[in-house]
């Protein structure tokens, strides 16, 4: 009789079954307890939480609009996604995606609207995210030197270039690349004509669906090629690489390469299909609110796309909710950053769990 015979027969669950439970409660616990905590914190600021989550989701989920404005704000989301999942299933950490993000998104927007008065749109189009994807790769690559051949760990240098990245993308937006048309701060506006083109007659950019091709491509690669076995070999163990044969260095470089040009794509993303321009000291920071949701998914590319939809449409909800409850418009991140906090628990307890089984 095998174990798992034996486990049915004893009232227990399938070793898989549970695998997969325990897994789904690690990912989905955290999520269900920042709600819950959140629900609190709006207690204590006298907002009905009922209220704010149903105006929430009513907006982001349940209206045409809304649906639309989730969808379209998918797509630099989920390049953001891919970018880390290609980071942290290869063991680095980058966490400038916000400098790569703006960088991109800044260059873009200088470049787009003075080149499409002399070539053709589709071609301003595809040649503005191969300038982002190079910007972004070039704003890594400090970070993926200084990892590579001095060993300086990554989360300070990528930290640190993303604190100037953001600065420094404000000052081109003021000095550089501003407007002279205008006495607002802002780089050139792309006219709405000249953006990707919608989905169907809807308002749903094109960029989701630059974005769910790119993010199903980083998991296939990540999964399923030669390519993304060095990458987990090297993240895993890079002495036992370097045993192999395989050059950590180079392959630190390639991981950086990919995971900030998929940042800077993503800001490409957002200029040409949602805002058109850049405004001086504008950062959404989308790339920190996305590092939980990735780790939620366990780094899995399908599942990324399901936690990104949902923040897609908490963002867009919480808008609404914000003018009519007059709740601060950015309590989403305050739900961010308890997910964070019972994230880091529920991981804590797991690994505490692991040791007392022996696993």
């Amino acid at each position: 009789m095998t174990t798992e015979t034996t486990n049915l027969t004893s009232g227990g669950l399938p070793p898989r079954l549970r695998a997969a439970l325990a897994t789904a409660g690690l990912s989905l616990g955290p999520m269900i307890g920042a709600f819950v905590l959140s629900g609190l914190v709006l207690l204590l600021m006298k907002v009905n939480p009922f209220d704010y989550y149903g105006y929430v989701f009513q907006r982001g989920l349940l209206s045409p609009s809304g649906v639309q404005a989730t969808l379209t704000r998918m797509g630099p989301l989920l390049l953001l996604a891919a970018s880390l999942i290609v980071a942290f299933r290869a063991g680095l950490w980058n966490l400038g995606g916000d400098a790569q993000f703006l960088m991109g998104a800044v260059f873009v927007a200088a470049w787009a609207p003075l080149m499409v008065q002399h070539l053709p749109v589709w071609l301003v189009l595809v040649l503005s995210m191969l300038v982002s994807v190079v910007i972004g790769a070039i704003w890594g690559l400090l970070p993926a030197i200084l990892r590579a051949y001095q060993g300086i760990n990554e989360i300070i240098s990528t930290l640190m270039m993303n604190f100037l990245g953001i600065s420094l993308s404000s000052a081109l937006v003021k000095l550089v690349f501003a407007d002279p048309g205008t006495t607002v701060p802002q780089t050139r506006t792309l006219p709405v004509g000249d953006r990707l083109p919608v989905l169907f007659g809807s308002n749903v950019s094109s960029g989701l669906v630059i974005g769910l091709v790119v993010i199903l491509a980083v998991h296939w690669m990540m999964t399923r090629t030669a390519f993304g076995l060095k990458l987990r070999v090297v993240g895993a163990n890079p002495e036992a690489a370097t045993h192999a044969g395989l050059s950590v260095p180079r392959l630190t470089l390639a991981v950086f390469a990919i995971s900030a040009g998929l940042g800077g794509l993503a800001g490409a993303v957002a200029i040409l299909g949602q805002y058109g321009n850049v405004r001086a000291d504008w950062n959404p920071a989308y790339a920190f609110t996305i590092v939980p949701l990735v780790f939620l998914a366990r780094f899995n590319g399908y599942a990324a796309i399901g936690y990104v939809f949902l923040f897609s449409a908490l963002g867009i909800g919480s808008e609404s909710a914000a003018r009519r409850l007059d709740v601060p418009n950015y309590f989403t991140l305050v739900t961010v950053a308890l997910l964070l906090v019972l994230l880091a628990v529920t991981e804590r307890w797991a690994a505490l769990r692991r040791a007392r089984k022996g696993v």
